[in-house]
Parts: C-alpha cells; sequence; structure tokens
C-alpha cells in the first residue's frame, strides 16, 4: 500500500533505535529511547499560499531527518511505522 500525504505534510519513517551504547553496553528495549531521526519517504503538494500557488519543501524524498520527540501522528500501514508531520516539525537535515 501507498501512503501519499496532503497538503504540507511529510511522510516519515523512523531509523532504529541503538542496540548498544557508545561505550559498547547492550540496552535492553525498555532502556531504549525512539530515536528522533528518519528517513523522508513521501512529500505532499506543498503548503498553499495566499496567491494559490505551492510553497516549495526545503527537504526531499530520501533526506534523514532530525525532528523533536513529539513531533508528527503515528500511524502504523501494513504493520510498518511511519509518522506523518508537517515540514515545521523538522528541526534539521543530517548530511
Amino acid at each position: 500500500m501507498k501512503v501519499i500525504p496532503l497538503n504540507d505534510k511529510i511522510l516519515v519513517k523512523r531509523v532504529e533505535a541503538e542496540e548498544k551504547t557508545a561505550g559498547g553496553i547492550l540496552l535492553p528495549d525498555t532502556a531504549k529511547e525512539k530515536p528522533r531521526q528518519g528517513k523522508v519517504l513521501s512529500l505532499g503538494d506543498g503548503r498553499l499560499l495566499e496567491t494559490g500557488k505551492r510553497a516549495a519543501f526545503l527537504v526531499k524524498e530520501g533526506d534523514r531527518v532530525l525532528f523533536s520527540n513529539y513531533a508528527g501522528n503515528e500511524v502504523q500501514v501494513d504493520s510498518e511505522d511511519y509518522l506523518i508531520m508537517s515540514e515545521d516539525d523538522i528541526l534539521a537535515i543530517i548530511e
């Protein structure tokens, strides 16, 4: 199934949580935090401007992005977890 966001929304897939710390300590599932990074999978048409045109996105499909803890809405499609958020929820692009 394909998910196509509307208007100024962006579909993001979270990256997997780290299995161990930088020091090499293995983390149990209960100690892992939800990652605040993800990959942009799909974009809407853009925010509608007063002129009737659509604003272009600063991010593009395939970008790895950083977002806040409570950004977007979690959705599940075909047993996969995704986030749908607006571009304002994205804090940075990771290169």
